[in-house]
């Protein structure tokens, strides 16, 4: 059953620092927006198991935490800090975020093999501004409260050091330095995982795993970014970056002189000669702006829920364009912090990232033989796995 839930507000303003879990109350449902509550019960897009809202005014805190589905085992995703300060209503914003990466959660996890269902959480605030280790703390305690049916780890915004201060009232934290027993920084593996993703589909498209001698194109060239360029050159690429921050692009520039930097995305996408394009800033970058002046052969990047809505992966498929499904492709670092919960062993993580390779190889494999885009049968692969799991699950697990 779906539960929509405020949890804690002023009350805890006069709790201590040693403060157990806040309590839940019944939501107000006239205060939730009804387009959010018909997209959880009645759109394709909804069927969340739980929604958590959590508020802490002594500390600043908002936060929406979702449950998508523990099908496959507990919920496992990130925790994103974000201000929203584009959209007309930041928390509406913040909300529909969190239902649509819980959502993308469960097929990844699926996907990469994993027995984790989807869950996201989302901080709402700039964190330059907002985030303190009080806040940290308080949100740790808001996962807590939820037993274990939902495992935190970094997202934009939030980092190695954030899960090392959230794990201190939560120990369903992962991510986490391994100065306190984590696995470190899961971009490392994202990154490593996308550019598996990228092989895969320069062998289906051009017949050999190799990236040697295509332009590639990256937007985006933060935690992830970063060390995809590093891999893209090692295997011999020619790459093409952009940033919204002058200073990740000025760091790559310095490390890679041979990189090309450009203005914006905007003039990326629009690149002569561009074989690949690699989405690995915010979601939405494939729109209905964006596709139809593509010049990208390949579209694979490391950015969750690319496809601004449903329809776009007909659109790349119609003008000829391979989208290799993100949620597949940028599984590396699910797998990575997935690990640590086994006590984490990086040659093992990394020996599971890279069979995203056959994974998306399988993927492009049945979109062929179904006569569907691969987000299509991307989609149809997880929610098989998800749905037999359901299936064999015990009454009452």
């Amino acid at each position: 059953m779906t539960d929509v839930r405020p949890a804690a507000g002023d009350h805890e303003r006069a709790a201590s620092a040693e403060r157990t879990a806040p309590t839940a109350h019944t939501t107000n449902t006239a205060s939730t927006p009804s387009t959010t509550l018909h997209t959880l019960f009645h759109s394709e897009q909804g069927g969340h198991e739980q929604v958590v809202l959590c508020q802490d005014r002594e500390t600043g805190l908002k936060a929406v935490i979702a449950v998508h589905s523990t099908a496959l085992g507990p919920a496992l995703g990130g925790t994103r800090f974000h201000a929203y300060a584009t959209e007309a209503d930041p928390e509406e914003a913040a909300l529909r975020d969190a239902l649509n990466l819980a959502r993308g959660m469960s097929y990844k996890n699926a996907l990469a093999g994993l027995d984790h269902g989807g869950g996201k959480a989302v901080i709402i605030g700039d964190p330059e501004q907002l985030k303190s280790e009080a806040l940290l703390e308080s949100y740790g305690r808001f996962v807590a409260s939820l037993g274990g049916r939902y495992v935190t780890a970094c997202d934009v915004g939030t980092y190695v050091q954030d899960m090392d201060v959230v794990a201190r009232t939560c120990r369903w934290t992962t991510g986490r330095s391994p100065e306190n027993g984590g696995a470190g920084d899961s971009s490392v593996l994202t990154a490593f995982g996308v550019f598996q993703g990228m092989r895969a589909s320069a062998r289906h498209l051009w017949g050999e795993p190799t990236l040697r001698g295509r332009r590639v194109g990256v937007a985006g060239v933060g935690k992830v970014g970063r060390h995809l360029v590093e891999h893209l050159l090692a295997d011999g690429a020619e790459v093409v970056i952009t940033d919204v921050r002058a200073e990740a692009v000025e760091r790559i520039r310095a490390a890679h002189p041979e990189v090309t930097a450009v203005a914006d995305t905007d003039t990326l996408i629009r690149t002569e000669g561009l074989d690949v394009y690699a989405p690995c800033a915010l979601g939405g970058a494939l729109n209905d702006e964006t596709v139809p002046v593509l010049t990208a052969k390949v579209v694979c990047g490391a950015a969750n829920n690319q496809l601004a809505h449903p329809g776009v992966e007909k659109d790349l498929a119609g003008r000829g364009i391979l989208y290799a499904p993100d949620y597949v492709v940028n599984s590396g670092g699910v797998i990575q912090v997935a690990d640590e919960l086994h006590g984490f062993d990086f040659a093992r993580a990394k020996e599971k990232a890279a069979k995203i390779h056959d994974t998306t190889l399988s993927i492009f494999e049945r979109a062929a033989a179904d006569g569907v885009p691969p987000a299509v049968a991307a989609d149809r692969i997880a929610e098989q796995r998800m749905a037999e799991a359901r299936r064999t699950r015990r009454p009452g697990a």
